[in-house]
């Protein structure tokens, strides 16, 4: 169980970690990397050189620059570069998702994985005393059945690259009974049986469950909630990716908390920041891309 960032930044330290920042004239990203720095974390930028070269003097920097101009270009060159070994991170800067990620997906040089791509967060706050990882708040919009297990599946990969042995995982809705009248409490009760049948491996997984009750042991108690999952769980599954938003919203402007994120479901974490970041969301979600980044061979 993780406690706070910090100890994902101590994990994140020990990793040869080099990111490749598709669309590098972003100079908010550009900051991120710098703030990195300490954490051993290197880049290589790919962007318009002229552009990226004036930012790099303004900051302060010296990075290896990657001349690419347009986004399709950016983006290929960026994948490229994790897709051949020089780096084993992709960010998003100052280039449209969509046009990053198709690149991600390219058959040929793309970094496609097995299955969906989708979105973890992580948020620290000071009413828990662990990390939660919440998903999909990101990506997927309404996620079926189907992609509800490749989601629970990718948030467990990271999890156990983060140390978690056997993560609890808590499919959450409004209530944590099942009813007919409202299908994500359904699908959450077969997903549950699905994993206690062996089809999902490496974590324990239950519901349908209440944020409370799977947060809160002393509310499970007095819900009458048992399982190992009630009260304990590490990762939040949420059934659509606006209960998601909310929640990673809420923890940072109502409680005050911190939050992280990545991309999984790729050859290589993916990192998506929104302007709207602060300096330390930034650097949180860097650290926890080096620290279950792929290591080049040789280290």
């Amino acid at each position: 169980m993780l406690k706070s960032f910090e100890e994902i930044v101590d994990i994140a330290k020990t990793k040869d970690a080099v990111v490749s920042l598709a669309g590098a004239e972003d100079i908010e990203a550009l900051k991120a990397i710098k703030d990195v720095k300490d954490y051993g974390i290197k880049a290589i930028l790919v962007g318009n050189e002229e552009i990226v070269r004036r930012n790099l003097n303004e900051l302060g920097m010296d990075l290896p620059v990657v001349d690419a101009k347009s986004e399709n270009e950016i983006a290929e060159k960026a994948v490229k570069l994790v897709s051949s070994g020089d780096a084993n991170i992709l960010m998003k800067g100052l280039i449209k998702t969509s046009t990053l990620l198709k690149a991600v997906l390219n058959k040929e040089w793309g970094l496609r994985g097995n299955g969906l791509l989708s979105h973890v967060a992580l948020l620290e706050t000071p009413g828990m005393d662990r990390i939660v990882l919440v998903t999909d708040g990101g990506m997927v919009i309404k996620p079926t059945l189907e992609q509800k297990v490749q989601i629970i599946k990718n948030a467990v990969e990271l999890a156990h690259k983060l140390g978690y042995k056997e993560p609890k995982v808590g499919l959450i809705a409004a209530v944590e009974v099942v009813n007919p009248d409202m299908p994500e409490t359904m699908e959450a009760a077969i997903i549950a049986k699905m994993a206690q049948r062996g089809q999902i491996k490496g974590c324990v997984v239950d519901g349908p469950l209440g944020l409370d009750n799977a947060l809160s042991e002393f509310a499970a108690k007095i819900k009458k909630v048992s399982g190992d999952v009630a009260g304990k769980a590490d990762i939040l599954v949420v059934p659509d990716i606006h209960s998601g938003n909310f929640l990673g919203k809420s923890a940072i402007y109502l409680a005050n908390g911190k939050i992280a994120g990545i991309v999984m479901g790729a050859k290589a974490p993916i990192v998506i920041v929104s302007r709207a970041d602060t300096s330390e969301s930034k650097k949180n979600s860097l650290a926890i891309a080096a620290a279950i980044s792929v290591q080049k061979e040789g280290k």
